[in-house]
C-alpha cells in the first residue's frame, strides 16, 4: 500500500504569465503557496489481472490503454509500469475546478505514488516536469505551470518560467513574524461554483499566441505587480501586499469577459466594506475560492456567513508532495 499526498496552492502575485504561450516570449513571474489542503493518491497491487481505477467514476481494465482517465493513462504510460494488478484511487479535501491548482496536486502525488512503486527517487523538479510533460505536451491543456511546481516544491515560493522552458525555484524571503501575520490575515471563501479553467485559459492562450497586445500588455503588467508582491512581502508591507491584490484582480477581469459575475462582483466589494484591505479571485475566474486580506477577520467571517459563503481555513504546507505510507 502506498498513500501520497500533494498540496493545493494559491496564487500571491504574477498568476497567468507561466503559461507557456506567455513565458517562451517573455519570461514569466510568480509567487505561489502551498496549503495545508490535498489530494491524495492510494495506491496498491491486488490479486486481479487487471487495472482498478476510482476518481469520480470507477474503470476496470485490462490494459493501460484502455484507461479513459487522460491524466492516469499517461501516467501509467510515462513511468513504465507493467504490473497489472494494480488499484489507484483518489480522494481530495476541495472539490476539483474551485481554482486551487487541483489537477495539478492530482498529477504529482501520483507520479509520485507510481515512482514510489517503482521504488525510483525522484526531486521536486523532476515530478513537476514530468507533470508538466503530461498535462501541457502530452495532453495538450491550455494551462500553465505553476501548479505542478507548486504542488512538487510546498512553502511560499517564487518560480521564474524561462523562454527556454525551464523553471527557477527558489523560497519567499519572509521574516516568521511576517509569514505568520500572512497565514493569519488571509482568508479563503468559497463562491459555490466549481468551473474548468479551460476555457477562460484558452482564450488567455490564443490571444497570446495571435500577439494581441492587450492582453500581452496585460500580462506584462501582471508580472512586475508579482514583482511588487514579492518585495513588498519580504519587506514585511502586508498592506500594500494587500493593495496590490486589488489592483491585480482589476487587470485580472480584462483578460476574459468569463472572469467574473455579477455574485462575485458583490461578494468582493461585501468584504471591502467590511475591512478587507486587499482581494481577488484565485484561480483562472468564474468561480472557484475569492480571497482577502484583512486585520479585522471577524467583521469579514460574519458579512461573508450572511451572504452563504463556507470559510475554507488553512496554513501553509512546506512539505510538497510527499509519501504518507508505504508498506
Amino acid at each position: 500500500m502506498i498513500i501520497t499526498r500533494s498540496p493545493l496552492r494559491i496564487t500571491l502575485g504574477g498568476g497567468g504569465t507561466d503559461l507557456p504561450s506567455y513565458y517562451r516570449e517573455h519570461t514569466g513571474f510568480l509567487i505561489a503557496a502551498a496549503i495545508d489542503k490535498y489530494v491524495y493518491i492510494t495506491l496498491h497491487e491486488t490479486f486481479e489481472q487487471e487495472l482498478i481505477v476510482k476518481y469520480a467514476k470507477m474503470e476496470r481494465v485490462k490494459a493501460i490503454d484502455q484507461i479513459q482517465h487522460p491524466i492516469i493513462r499517461e501516467a501509467l504510460r510515462l513511468t513504465h509500469i507493467e504490473t497489472p494488478h494494480l488499484e489507484i484511487n483518489s480522494l481530495a479535501d476541495i472539490p476539483a475546478g474551485t481554482g486551487l491548482g487541483s489537477s495539478g496536486s492530482f498529477t504529482t502525488a501520483l507520479l509520485k505514488a507510481l515512482h514510489t512503486h517503482e521504488k525510483n527517487l525522484m526531486h521536486p523538479r523532476e515530478l513537476a516536469e514530468q507533470a508538466c510533460r503530461i498535462e501541457i505536451d502530452i495532453l495538450g491543456e491550455p494551462i500553465g505551470k505553476q501548479d505542478q511546481y507548486i504542488a512538487a516544491f510546498g512553502g511560499l515560493t517564487c518560480f521564474r518560467f524561462n523562454k527556454d522552458d525551464t523553471v527557477e525555484a527558489w523560497p519567499l524571503k519572509i521574516s516568521k513574524d511576517i509569514l505568520y501575520s500572512l497565514e493569519e490575515n488571509l482568508l479563503l471563501f468559497y463562491t459555490g461554483h466549481s468551473r474548468s479553467a479551460s476555457d477562460v485559459l484558452k482564450e488567455q492562450k490564443d490571444k497570446t499566441l495571435s500577439n494581441d497586445k492587450e492582453m500581452i500588455s496585460n500580462l506584462h503588467f501582471i508580472k512586475e505587480l508579482g514583482i511588487e508582491s514579492q518585495k513588498a512581502l519580504e519587506e514585511g508591507r502586508l498592506h500594500q501586499f494587500a493593495e496590490l491584490m486589488n489592483i491585480h484582480w482589476e487587470h485580472k477581469k480584462k483578460r476574459s469577459g468569463n472572469m467574473t459575475n455579477p455574485k462575485i462582483e458583490q461578494w468582493y466589494h461585501t468584504a471591502l466594506d467590511h475591512g478587507a484591505i486587499g482581494g481577488k479571485l484565485i484561480g483562472a475566474g468564474g468561480g472557484g475560492f475569492l480571497m482577502f486580506y484583512t486585520e479585522d477577520k471577524i467583521a469579514i467571517r460574519n458579512a461573508m456567513q450572511k451572504e452563504g459563503l463556507e470559510e475554507v481555513r488553512f496554513r501553509f504546507d512546506f512539505e510538497g508532495t510527499k509519501i504518507v505510507v508505504q508498506s
